[in-house]
């Protein structure tokens, strides 16, 4: 595997980033119309492709640690913007690692179980009593996963939107190499 360079980023690098962007990208307007519309079909795909996601996320993490983290190539020096790129490139390594665990925590410890396209993992846990309901695991640790899952989608809306606008600033406006490199392109 290449590793990164000043000028160039590795083929494993520009993967990674650019399955779990759009993975992230789909998963985030589905888990907004599951909240606010109730749809309810969505659920079992989203809990999926979150937790399947979470492999390429852990090996981005193991990857970014063995690789460091690339130089910048940006043609600003204005520090506000230097640190505020290294905050959000932190916040959203951190996200994706969390989004998916917290998805699943929700999820199990609320007793629905899960699953994988069908193929199960925990079993849900049903309420005798009510059917169609479930009962939790752990109410408080699938109340606190929920609260940090949606606390989450917030802010991975937030620092996605800061990270595309400063990769076209980059490209647009500051007419650099950010946005070239990470196509893989050296021009």
């Amino acid at each position: 595997m290449k590793k990164d360079t000043q000028h160039t980023l590795g083929l494993t690098t520009r993967l990674l980033h650019w399955l779990i962007a759009i993975t992230i990208l789909v998963l985030i307007p589905m888990g907004i119309s599951m909240e606010e519309y109730k749809v309810w079909f969505l659920y079992p795909i989203h809990k999926s492709i979150g937790m399947l996601i979470l492999f390429p996320v852990l090996i981005r993490v193991v990857w970014r640690v063995m690789n460091g983290w690339p130089a910048s190539v940006a043609s600003t020096n204005v520090r506000w913007q230097q640190k505020l790129a290294r905050w959000v490139h932190w916040i959203l390594i951190v996200s994706t690692v969390l989004m998916p665990v917290s998805g699943m925590m929700m999820s199990g410890f609320g007793g629905y179980g899960l699953a994988i396209f069908g193929f199960e993992l925990v079993g849900a846990n049903p309420d005798p009593a009510q059917p169609g309901e479930m009962l939790a695991y752990n109410e408080t640790l699938s109340s606190f996963a929920y609260q940090l899952h949606g606390a989450l989608g917030t802010v991975l809306i937030v620092v996605i939107s800061l990270h595309i606008a400063a990769a076209l600033k980059h490209h647009f406006i500051d007419g650099d190499n950010v946005l070239k490199r990470m196509m893989g392109r050296q021009d």
